[in-house]
Order: C-alpha cells, then structure tokens, then sequence
C-alpha cells in the first residue's frame, strides 16, 4: 500500500517542488514522504482492516511534520510514549474491509470513526487500568505495553500505522460506526470536536457566564460549537488569526471574533466586552482586575497565548489548555494574585452528557444526526496522498490558503486540495509546482 510515512528518508527518486524560501527548504529537509510499504498487520483474530475514506490533519501531526517540536524541547517527556518511524493521521473516516474472525459489531462495506487511543483492549491487557476502567480512555496505564510499540494512539506508534495511508487496521473496540444521514465531510470532524467538547464537560463555564477561546483552527472552531451546544446562555468571545477561521466563527454565533495581535489591543477589547477594569504593567501587558471572563479555552498553548489567558480572566477563573505547543517563558503572576487554575485537557474518552454516558465520538455523531450541529465548511481542503507537500503548506500559510481542517482522501488522487471553505467557494491549491 501507499502511506505517508515520518521518521525515514523519503525514497530515492522520489520528487517535490524546489523549495522557494527558508522555509520551504527546512521542510523539504523534513523525515517525511510517500512510501510504497506492507499491509498493516490485524494484531489479533478482534481486529479490523479499514480503507481510510478521509483523515484529518490534527495540529500535533503538522506540527510534527513542519518540524515545529525541533524548538528544543528535548526534554519533552512524551517521547517515550511514542516511537518511529510512523504513519501519521488519527483523525479517520473509513470504510470496513476485512473482519478477524473474532472482530464484532461490524460487516464489510461499513462506515467507521477511528477512536484511535492504543489503551489496554487494543493492547490486550486484562484487567483493564484504573483509567480505562473509569472510561478515561486518554490517561491509559499500558501506552508501552505489549507488542504494538510505544504509543499513546494510532498514528504515533510504529506498529500501528495511521490513516494517512490506503488501509488501516484497528481493534473493533477503536471503531464506531457511523450513521447514514452523517456525510463523510462531517464524520471526520469527530475527533476534533471530541477534544473540544471533552475540555468543554470537563471544565464547563458559569451558567450566563463570559468564556473565551483562544485560538480558531479545528480545536477552536470546535469549542465554540461545543459551547454554544451545551451552553447557549453563555457568551463567547473568540481570538482568530486569520479571516477565514473568523468568519467561521461568526457564523457559528461568536458573540466577539478579535484578532490574536496586536496583544495589547486584544486585552484591551476583551476587557471592554466582558467588563474587567484594567491595571497596567511596568513594562508588559495590562492585568484585569476584577475580571469578567470565567473560561479561557487555550487551543493553541503557546507562552504568549497564555499570558494573555491569565491577564484576562477574573478571579478564580480557569485557564483550559487544549493546545500543544513546544514551552516557552510567560508571566505568571496572575496565577497566584487571582488565584487561578491552569487545567489540562487531554483529548477525550467516555463522557456524560444529560444523563447519558457513551463515547464523546458517539455524542458528536448523535448531534449531527439529529441536527443539533452543523459545522458545514469547517473541511476546507482534501488532498491525495501525493499531495502532500500542497497539504503542509496549506496549513503552514493559512492566511494564503484560507485553511481550517484540512484532510488527505488516500483513496483519491489529483485533487490538488478541492474543498469548501467557508463562505461557500472552492478553495485554490497551494501547490509550489
């Protein structure tokens, strides 16, 4: 099969555009490629071969890939809960093609969502851990466990390859099917608003409470829709960095969009909408005290995102980080004078909504067949497996490219990055060619 594989050196005589800048020449220097490689393996007699119908481009695979984590955070413990090399992609829709003789719940020619956490049934380990017990499927004790590798998901372990390649194999366990009325372009959008809405349940805002999210690519964009599902009486204030992610979340019902700098001016708007009275700072940005937002949700986890998080919440407010992001110097010192909490919020498991306990991939395919949400648009670009430099710098120039969620269809070939964005128009390709 074809896969698109990171931790090798792309295969001799293998082609790509000449890179144009600095850039453009660091990532052309990128592990990363199409290979030809063999069919994954069925780990065992209840696993299941997919065809991946379209896989999403999480922030953490381009940050992998556009060579983001290189900023020297050597010391970044999660190396030892992954191993290369890998094929990439977590976010999947597929396509059932082949059953082991003990796999259940499925028949061939189904639609899947891949729930892609390598925890302990994929892993054969029984009993099951604590965390997976409690269905916090994320917080799994065996992510080193047994024979697949080193790995907290799909995707990131070198014995289960991802989705971005044209099959994938997974437990039965890690497949949910999806419903007839749900189209492939919003099925692959469970797992970024799984995330979302996890953080969301987890650390839920006031009722007629002022939140904030920070960032509006795929986790952005998600969380405000998880908000404005489960909280409509609440206001939303939403920092964008480009137009297309903030017409996006206007049209979501964003009660602010603001842009993500100049960062004065940014803590200076938030502090009007939501009523904090500013102090300034020696030499810095001001504080708000008091404060009038409750919820920050920070998608994106970089040191100046957080500095801004804490300066605008009120006190005892609650900064939720989502967002990866190699660490960086902040100035904490609203932490301890409003007596803030810093939570994490790590991808999702089984959650609870009214009463109701199932898998949060579950929870976003029943809204969508029921017609409680509806993010049309958000997939605003699909590339072929050979595109994959036009996907990379699709997401490296969203400002160009207009990107929010972009996706590869391994099955397709030569759609130079067809989609929808936004406002209704078919999206140009970024292609270097």
């Amino acid at each position: 099969m074809r896969a698109l594989v990171y931790g090798v050196p792309r295969p001799e005589g293998s082609t790509q555009p000449a890179p144009r800048d600095a850039f453009e020449g660091m990532l052309a220097a990128q592990p990363f490629g199409l290979h030809d490689m063999p069919e994954p393996e069925l780990h065992a007699e209840d696993w299941v071969l997919t065809r991946p119908l379209l896989a999403g481009v999480c922030g953490s695979d381009s940050k992998l890939v556009l060579g983001d984590f290189a900023e020297g955070d050597i010391d970044n413990p999660m190396a030892a809960l992954s191993s290369l090399p890998c094929v990439p992609g977590h976010e999947v829709l597929a396509e059932v093609v082949k059953l082991g003789s003990a796999a259940e719940g499925f028949e061939i020619g189904d639609r899947v969502v891949l729930n892609p956490w390598l925890s302990c049934t994929p892993r054969n380990v029984s009993p099951p851990c604590p965390a997976c017990s409690a269905g916090d499927l994320s917080l799994c004790w065996s992510f080193t466990v047994g024979d697949i590798g080193p790995g907290v998901h799909i995707g990131v372990a070198s014995g289960a390859p991802g989705g971005w390649a044209e099959l994938m194999a997974a437990h039965d366990s890690m497949l949910i099917a999806v419903p007839g009325s749900v189209p492939d372009e919003l099925a692959v959008l469970a797992d970024p608003f799984a995330v979302s809405l996890h953080s969301v349940l987890r650390h839920p805002p006031p009722a007629g409470g002022r939140a904030v999210v920070y960032g509006a690519g795929a986790l952005g964009t998600t969380a405000l829709a998880a908000l404005k599902l489960l909280h409509p009486d609440v206001q939303v204030a939403v920092v964008a960095r480009f137009p297309a992610q903030a017409a996006m979340a206007r049209g979501l019902g964003a009660d602010l969009v603001a842009n993500h700098e100049p960062r004065l001016e940014l803590v200076e708007q938030l502090a009007e909408w939501s009523g904090g009275v500013l102090h300034g700072a020696l030499g810095g940005l001001p504080m708000t005290h008091p404060g009038g937002i409750d919820v920050v949700y920070d998608t994106v986890g970089r040191p100046e995102t957080l500095e801004v998080g804490v300066r605008v919440l009120a006190s005892r407010g609650t900064l939720v980080q989502s967002g990866v992001h190699t660490p960086g110097r902040f100035e904490w010192t609203p932490v301890y004078f409003k007596e803030l909490t810093i939570a994490g919020s790590n991808a999702f498991g089984m959650e609870e909504i009214d009463g109701v306990r199932k898998h949060a991939i579950e929870h976003y395919l029943d809204f969508v067949a029921a017609g409680r949400l509806d993010l049309s648009g958000m997939l605003t670009h699909r590339f072929a497996l050979e595109e994959w430099w036009d996907a990379v710098l699709a997401l490296a120039r969203q400002g160009e490219s207009d990107a929010i969620k972009v996706a590869f269809s391994p099955a397709a070939q030569g759609l130079t990055g067809v989609g929808n964005h936004p406002g209704g128009q078919q999206v140009a390709t970024m292609s270097g060619k």
